[in-house]
């Protein structure tokens, strides 16, 4: 049965302007409401008493920016609870991410927030003071309630199976040693950082078709084109990671004279990052065109575009003498090296000597498969490698990953060795604090690409900045969790949605 309650958001906005007109004051208050609680409702009933009309605008979905596993209940059971309530006269669903369009739109003469919203510096999103705004530019005024408050992420985390159950397991004990809030904090460490990455170039292109009948006069399945979308992949996705934790972030990588790409490289990095383009005429920029079902993200074929050889020799001399003039201005040196040439023993040799803090992935891919080892740099002060990777480097298939772990961290002399397992979660050893075993937070995948390049891009200057081994371990599999819910590398993982993750993870 359809509740009269529930009213779509252009129409709320007519009932409003009507109920003005009448000499009505109205109230609006907005939010997620995954779990209706004893606070909420004591908010809403101090709402209701600022004016003679509450109206209630609820998060859809899709912009429920909590990380996986949230909303627990959907959109539409969350605007059937709010509508059973007597307080409240209208509900309806907020089409944006945030509710200052909706502000406007509606035009209340109160927006009410609970008391926990008074403080906007202790606001992750940053969206209060615009909210604010958007009240002021129509006429009205904000109001915080100061009712008793709950927090539907703590019952939430108490009460309900939100995450998978080791990583419930691992939390309740984690959350006796970090708070959200102490969390978030460390971060401001890595804005003064200045980075330097380098590494290969890969533009990804995704060529979304359906698979049709297979051919009666060929031994082939036929696919039907549907779209296409192309992303700034390999050491590019890199430094936009960084780019959104680190405010001065340069790039340094090499491109085709064929089809270099330069263009579309400028128009998809941060505005922070500054690129050193090196060119080779001998190849083009490397494209990785994968043949994708869009029904499941299924990846049918790949076609690789490139040289795989190294860097012909006079192009590699100007990029070692271009680094040795530089590299020791860097706090932080990050090499994502896929293994298609860029990183050559003299460059590898320039990093490892005057690096002041070297972060390095090296890693194995079809293009690569044995040959790509980060055994061949001598020093590291952080390594971060899946599981397959670390196997072939300590040349070991069925070993104990534990010891795999600290038999690499101990062979290479590097200070924090991370290993990455997928579904399974994160080794991290540290040589003064051991080995820690951190659970994966998310068992939802939608795309896997560039998840690794994640976890290490945005870990490694969490290690320079000297986090613990722990809370790095953390922070990568909070970072995994929300990449592997990107379609490629359609857009970095951002600093906000981040913190609300850590936020929902660590709040008790």
């Amino acid at each position: 049965m359809k509740n009269h309650k529930i009213v779509p958001l252009d129409e709320l906005a007519q009932i409003v302007s009507q109920l003005k007109a009448e000499g009505k004051k109205v109230v609006h208050c907005h939010g997620v409401f995954d779990l209706l609680h004893p606070g909420h409702i004591l908010h809403f009933q101090a709402a209701r008493g600022l004016g003679d009309i509450l109206v209630v605008t609820i998060t859809r979905d899709a912009y429920v920016d909590k990380g996986p596993g949230r909303p627990v209940f959907k959109e539409r059971l969350r605007a059937e609870s709010l509508a059973a309530l007597e307080v409240i006269d209208y509900v309806a669903f907020n089409d944006w991410p945030t509710s200052v369009e909706t502000i406007r739109r509606l035009r209340p003469d109160i927006y009410a927030k609970g008391s926990d919203y008074r403080h906007p510096e202790d606001d992750v999103t940053g969206k209060i003071k615009e909210e604010e705004q958007a009240i002021l530019s129509v006429g009205g005024k904000a109001h915080f309630t100061d009712e008793l408050t709950f927090s539907s992420t703590s019952l939430l985390n108490a009460h309900f199976s939100v995450y998978p159950e080791a990583a419930e397991k691992f939390l309740r004990d984690f959350r006796q040693r970090y708070s959200a809030e102490e969390t978030i904090k460390w971060f401001q460490k890595l804005l003064p950082l200045k980075v330097l990455v380098l590494g290969d170039t890969i533009i990804d292109e995704y060529h979304y078709c359906a698979p049709m009948a297979k051919s009666p006069k060929e031994n082939l399945i036929p696919a039907k084109y549907i779209s296409e979308e192309t992303f700034a992949g390999g050491i590019l996705a890199s430094a936009n990671h960084v780019a959104g934790f680190c405010a001065d972030v340069h790039l340094l990588t090499c491109l085709g004279i064929q089809n270099n790409y330069e263009k579309f490289i400028l128009q998809h990095l941060r505005p922070n990052i500054k690129g050193k383009f090196f060119y080779r005429e001998d190849a083009p920029t490397v494209v990785k065109r994968r043949f994708v079902d869009p029904a499941f993200l299924s990846k049918m074929f790949e076609v690789c575009f490139m040289n795989s050889h190294e860097l012909p020799p006079a192009v590699a001399k100007q990029i070692a003498d271009y680094l040795n003039a530089c590299v020791s201005q860097y706090d932080l040196v990050v090499v994502n090296d896929f293994g298609h040439g860029f990183m050559t023993p003299e460059i590898i040799d320039v990093v490892c000597e005057k690096s002041r803090f070297l972060a390095v992935n090296a890693q194995t891919n079809s293009a690569n498969m044995g040959f790509n080892l980060v055994t061949k740099y001598p020093r590291a002060d952080y390594i971060c490698l899946d599981e397959a990777e670390a196997r072939l480097a300590c040349h070991d298939r069925t070993g104990d990953l534990r010891e795999i772990n600290t038999r690499l961290a101990k062979s290479s002399g590097c200070s924090k060795v991370a290993v990455t397992q997928g579904h399974q979660g994160s080794l991290v050893y540290d040589r003064e604090g051991g080995l820690f075993e951190i659970p994966v937070f998310s068992l939802e995948v939608k795309d896997r690409v560039g998840a690794g390049d994640a976890y290490f891009s945005i870990t490694s200057p969490c290690v320079a900045a000297g986090f613990p081994a722990e809370l790095v371990g953390f922070i990568g599999n909070a970072v995994g969790a929300l990449a592997v819910r990107i379609v490629g590398n359609r857009t970095p993982v951002e600093p906000v949605p981040l913190f609300k993750f850590i936020k929902a993870l660590l709040t008790a």
